[in-house]
C-alpha cells in the first residue's frame, strides 16, 4: 500500500521513499482522525499530505519535548535553538544549497517543490511555533488570530495545491485557512485541561473575562476536575464561535477538485463532531476528553470512501 502510494506520487529514490514512509508513520500514530481522512485522497496525493504533517509534527515535538530519541526535558533556550536549526535546515534545503540533516525534511522539501509551496508559509508556521516557547496567554482575539495564522491557517493553505481547485486557488484560500483555524480552535476547546498542564491558555483573555473567568478560575477547574459555571458559559461562547467558522469553511469544499472533496468533507465532519461531543458532555472538559468513537469515524470514512471512488471513476471517464 505504501509503495503503491509512493509509486503513484512519482517518488522513486530509496532515501526519499524512506523519508515519506517516516512521515506517514508519524501521521498514523499521532493524527488518527486526520490520517483516516487522508485515506479518502488518491494514492498520488497522500504522500505529500503525510510529509506536511510530518514536518509540523517534528516542530511540535521540539516544543513539547516528546522526542523520538527520548531526550531529557530541554530549556526554552535549547528548544529555541532546535527550532532555529530546523528552520535553517529547511530554508537551505529548499534553496538547494545544503543537505537537510533531518529525515523528515527530505519529504517536505520534495513536496514543497512538487506543489510550489513557498518558503514563506513554512516561515510563518515556524514563527508561531517560536511564540509557543514564551507566550502562554493571549489577551484578545486579534492576538490569538496572529498565532493561529501561522499555526493553523497556513496548514490549510499548504494543503491547497495538493488538494487542487476547480477555479483560481485564491478563491478557495480563505476557506482552506478557515478550516485550519476551525480544527485548531476545536483542539483548544477539547484540550484546555491538557494545555493548562503545559502552562498555556489558548482562549482570548478578554473574552474569558467577560464571563468572570481568568487563569486562576481555570486552574481551579483543573485541580478539581470540574467545570465552573462561569467557565461553562465562556466555553459555550467559544464553542459557538468555532461553529460559525466551520459553517463558513464548509462553503469552500465545492471549490476543491472533486477527487479531494470527500477527504475534506470527512475531516470537517469528524472534527466538528468533537464539538458535538463537548456539548454532549456538558462542557466537562476538565473531567474527560471529548472524542468521536471508532464506529462513527469508520461510518464517516466509509461514506467518504464511496464518494471518493465515485469521484475517481467520474474523473477517469471525463
Amino acid at each position: 500500500m505504501i509503495s503503491s502510494e509512493l509509486h503513484a506520487a512519482g517518488v522513486h529514490d530509496p532515501a526519499l521513499r524512506d523519508a515519506y514512509r517516516r512521515c506517514r508513520r508519524l501521521n498514523a500514530e499521532h493524527g488518527r482522525t486526520f490520517f483516516l481522512a487522508t485515506r479518502l485522497l488518491t494514492p498520488q496525493q497522500r504522500p505529500a499530505v503525510h510529509a506536511l504533517y510530518g514536518f509540523a509534527r517534528r516542530a511540535d515535538d521540539i516544543l513539547d519535548d516528546v522526542l523520538d530519541d527520548v531526550d531529557p526535558r530541554r530549556s526554552t533556550a535549547e528548544r529555541a535553538e532546535r527550532l532555529h536549526t530546523l528552520a535553517t535546515q529547511l530554508f537551505h534545503r529548499m534553496a538547494g544549497d545544503s543537505e537537510a540533516g533531518d529525515p523528515a525534511l527530505e519529504a517536505v522539501v520534495d513536496t514543497a517543490r512538487r506543489y510550489d509551496i513557498p518558503w514563506e508559509m513554512f516561515d510563518d508556521f515556524l514563527a508561531s511555533m517560536r511564540m509557543d516557547l514564551t507566550v502562554t496567554d493571549y489577551p484578545d482575539r486579534a492576538a490569538l488570530d496572529r498565532y493561529m495564522y501561522g499555526s493553523a491557517e497556513v496548514i490549510g493553505l499548504q494543503m491547497l495545491p495538493v488538494l487542487g481547485t476547480v477555479g483560481p486557488p485564491e478563491e478557495a484560500a480563505p476557506y482552506a485557512a478557515a478550516l485550519g483555524k476551525a480544527f485548531q480552535l476545536t483542539n483548544f476547546l477539547r484540550d484546555i485541561d491538557e494545555d493548562l498542564q503545559r502552562g498555556r491558555v489558548y482562549l482570548p483573555a478578554d473574552e474569558l473575562a467577560a464571563h468572570d473567568v481568568d487563569r486562576d478560575v481555570l486552574m481551579w477547574c483543573h485541580a478539581n476536575g470540574r467545570t465552573d459555571i462561569r467557565v461553562r458559559r465562556a466555553l459555550i461562547d467559544q464553542h459557538a464561535q468555532t461553529r460559525r467558522i466551520y459553517d463558513y469553511a464548509r462553503g469552500g469544499i465545492a471549490l476543491l477538485s472533486p477527487r479531494s472533496r470527500p477527504c475534506i468533507a470527512a475531516a470537517l465532519t469528524l472534527y466538528s463532531e468533537i464539538l458535538d461531543r463537548i456539548e454532549a458532555i456538558d462542557f466537562a472538559v476538565f473531567a474527560q476528553r471529548a472524542t468521536v468513537g471508532t464506529v462513527r469515524r469508520l461510518q464517516v470514512a466509509g461514506a467518504g470512501l464511496a464518494r471518493a471512488w465515485a469521484a475517481r471513476v467520474h474523473g477517469a471517464g471525463s
